[in-house]
């Protein structure tokens, strides 16, 4: 994870290539500004969780592209949900990826990270999005370092009442940044409209800097004016809870949300309504 190296000074902890200096090992070409693919990305919080197998199972089936797991401790967010157990569980029934956001205390995420980004690996080991909070990591350099270390796949996450600067000098550390569009730990909210233009300051960023970096959002997306002004905006990975499992199936509810992306992304934007 950390290397100790010897110093007339005593010992001294550096981290490991992580960020921009992994990213021009693996590609030394510039971000390209258009448009990235489209990914649909459902919540396991509307699932049956007495089925939890077989509920991730039917959502490969159904053309997604991961599925997310919201961890909650009930401090940072007022909800309870499960561990780091009954996400590796979930491997033995899905190829699919995973990634898991914690939104958990700081105290939670320093002591189990390595076990949450273990869980979240890849059926072959692959790296599995691993999203912590802003707003729960003081050292957050060192939580997005520890993960890529680790095998995982580091990503960002803020809470709508942050602004966007808070991500602003962590771009070059992470794969995803998930601007959350409700306020977190419950299911079933209403998107709030002005993170809308967050969205689209992130992007901005990212392209003016040559990253090579997914813009998430969750909640109150469905496949409506939401999913399209925020694909409109620089977003490509959509969080999906009740507004895909509401539909009779869960691949009506995938090809529905995927199919307003790609129109707006292509230039037909469905407009918020007076």
């Amino acid at each position: 994870m950390l290397s100790l190296l010897s110093h007339s000074a005593g010992l001294v902890l550096h981290a490991p290539l992580h960020g921009n200096a992994v990213a021009a090992q693996r590609s030394s070409a510039p971000q390209m500004a258009g448009p990235r693919p489209v990914q649909i990305i459902p919540s396991v919080l509307p699932a049956d969780w007495a089925n939890m197998g077989a509920e991730c199972k039917r959502l490969e089936d159904a053309g997604v592209d991961r599925i997310q797991f919201d961890v909650m401790d009930g401090n940072f967010v007022p909800n309870l949900t499960f561990g780091p157990d009954v996400i590796a569980a979930q491997r033995k029934t899905t190829k699919l990826m995973f990634e898991t956001q914690l939104m958990v205390s700081e105290r939670c995420t320093d002591a189990m990270l390595p076990q949450f980004t273990e869980a979240t690996k890849g059926p072959n080991g692959e790296p599995g999005v691993v999203i912590v909070h802003v707003e729960a990591c003081t050292h957050i350099h060192r939580s997005l370092s520890n993960i890529r270390a680790m095998g995982g796949s580091p990503s960002v996450a803020l809470n709508p009442s942050t602004p966007a600067e808070a991500v602003e000098n962590i771009l070059d550390l992470v794969d995803h940044v998930l601007v959350m569009t409700v306020n977190p730990g419950f299911g079933g909210q209403a998107y709030i409209p002005t993170m809308t233009e967050k969205i689209r300051k992130i992007r901005k960023w990212i392209v003016d800097r040559g990253l090579d970096i997914d813009i998430e959002v969750d909640g109150g997306v469905k496949a409506d004016w939401t999913i399209a002004q925020c694909c409109d905006a620089g977003a490509n990975c959509f969080i999906a809870g009740s507004g895909m499992f509401a539909y009779p199936t869960l691949k009506e509810g995938c090809d529905a949300l995927r199919a307003v992306a790609q129109k707006a992304q292509a230039g037909d934007v469905m407009a918020k309504p007076n």
